[in-house]
């Protein structure tokens, strides 16, 4: 009788195929749930556990539905220092008077000289570096340029979530509150304030889309492109994408006894232009202490040099750098920790720029490192004309020349400090950091010669940005 029992080596080989069989099947199985997972995340971007609405205020009941995007926001707490940026941890005895423990560092004791261009204004009692958005409300709250002098509500414009503040105060309606908030003392507005910028300032929470809540943005829009231009209506995604943060990173003055927040951009927004607006209005910050000079102060001016430079001409948003996409599961969320590219060059900076980090980070702290030699230079000859027209009267100038010289520091210190105040120290716009900063030596140094020599005629008229294409309010 023959045996058809199948030899042992072909039994092992048939039970090898069958148990590879139901391994691979149950690898595509697992692999098709997965799929249909991330499909469903796609559909579903978020899980709704609270309802939201137009007066949800508080970032941490976004949260709930949002919770990576929180999650990142807390990050901003985090203080660390790039080469020639950021902020680092300084150690500090709380007082009743300012409970903080920990700020950043000074920049005054940094650069002494910075006390001499801001003599006489409050900046030049207390200024230190920028820290996240986490700390941007009380960092206003206890600094002593609350107490060197009254500040106004205006100031939360760019300092706290102001939405809902402004929407109660006007009854419903946003420019009316913006109006009434503005004229209150500044310790009775901030009465009314709650959070520093939440995502309500900048999204809305029906679609969560992106939007514009500050009347400030809305109004300079509409100076610099028409009464027409609706900035929520007519902006493209991926405008958004820095209006948001153009709505309080920019320069900005106080317009009138009613202490109306003003972008001065209705010439434009090069530095040429913006000077060209004070000087149709007449306005100044202060009068310099030593000099006598109708002076002002740049706040933070970085809407207007971002637009001045390649990545704003190539189409990238402020959020591309400082809140670049992640990738988390199937989402694709941008990163809510929002900071400096430097710290975070792989996704900031490889997804365009094909180089090492060690080259990307080499090529900006380039641009920093020469950029900050020039303001140097471009400091020293602004301390040199005040101090050489600190000396003038007693020395018997005429006044028509001491008048000259005045006006000269005035343009020279705005120009300076349109770079000093301006966050990315010439990242934004290389090209154009330096050329402001080497026409603020300019006018100092001219500012010396009036003073010097009675024959001397000064040269300012021409404007410097003449025959210079017009650059994009925004990437398109």
């Amino acid at each position: 009788m023959a045996d058809n029992t199948p030899p042992r080596s072909s039994r092992r080989l048939i039970l090898l195929a069958a148990a590879l069989g139901a391994l691979a099947a149950a690898g595509v199985a697992a692999l098709l749930v997965t799929i249909f997972e991330r499909k469903q995340e796609e559909k579903q971007p978020f899980f709704k556990v609270v309802e939201l609405d137009d007066r949800t205020q508080d970032p941490a009941i976004w949260g709930k539905n949002f919770p990576l995007q929180y999650d990142a926001y807390l990050k901003t707490t985090d203080q660390v220092r790039t080469r020639y940026g950021g902020s680092e941890a300084v150690p500090r005895t709380p007082t009743d008077a300012d409970p903080r423990s920990i700020v950043s560092q000074s920049r005054l004791e940094e650069d002494p000289r910075l006390k001499t261009m801001w003599d006489g204004y409050a900046f030049a009692v207390d200024f230190r570096e920028e820290r996240g958005h986490a700390y941007m409300l009380s960092d206003q709250i206890y600094t002593q340029r609350q107490q060197a002098a009254p500040q106004p509500g205006t100031c939360l414009h760019c300092h706290g979530s102001m939405y809902v503040p402004y929407m109660e105060a006007g009854d419903g309606d946003l420019i009316k509150g913006f109006e009434k908030i503005n004229q209150m003392p500044y310790q009775e507005a901030v009465k009314l304030v709650d959070h520093p910028v939440a995502c309500i300032d900048c999204h809305s929470p029906d679609d969560m889309q992106l939007r514009v809540t500050r009347p400030g943005f809305i109004e300079g829009m509409k100076a610099l492109k028409g009464d027409d231009y609706d900035v929520n209506r007519d902006a493209t995604h991926q405008e958004m994408r820095s209006f948001v943060c153009g709505q309080c990173h920019v320069e900005y003055y106080f317009k009138g006894p009613e202490k109306r927040l003003t972008y001065p951009w209705k010439n434009g927004l090069r530095v040429d232009d913006i000077y060209a607006y004070y000087e149709e209005v007449g306005f100044k910050d202060w009068t310099h202490a030593r000099t006598g000079a109708d002076v002002l102060k740049a706040q933070h001016p970085e809407f207007e040099m971002f637009n001045q430079g390649p990545h704003a001409r190539a189409g990238v948003s402020c959020a591309d750098c400082h809140m670049p996409y992640q990738r988390i599961g199937a989402q694709k969320i941008s990163d809510h920790h929002v900071r400096s590219p430097l710290l975070n060059i792989n996704r900031s900076c490889q997804t365009c720029h094909k180089a090492t980090e060690e080259e990307l980070k080499a090529r900006a702290e380039t641009n920093q490192g020469r950029t900050y030699r020039m303001r140097d230079q471009a400091l020293d000859a602004l301390v040199s004309l005040i101090d050489a027209l600190e000396k003038a009267g007693a020395q018997g100038v005429a006044e028509e020349r001491i008048a000259a010289a005045r006006k000269l520091q005035r343009r020279a210190q705005f120009y300076l400090d349109f770079v000093e105040a301006e966050n990315s120290l010439g990242f934004h716009a290389p090209q154009e950091a330096v050329r402001i900063l080497g026409e603020s030596a300019n006018y100092a140094r001219q500012g010396q010669l009036v003073l010097s020599d009675p024959d001397f005629k000064p040269n300012v008229n021409a404007p410097a940005s003449e025959g210079l294409p017009p650059p994009p309010v925004a990437p398109q």
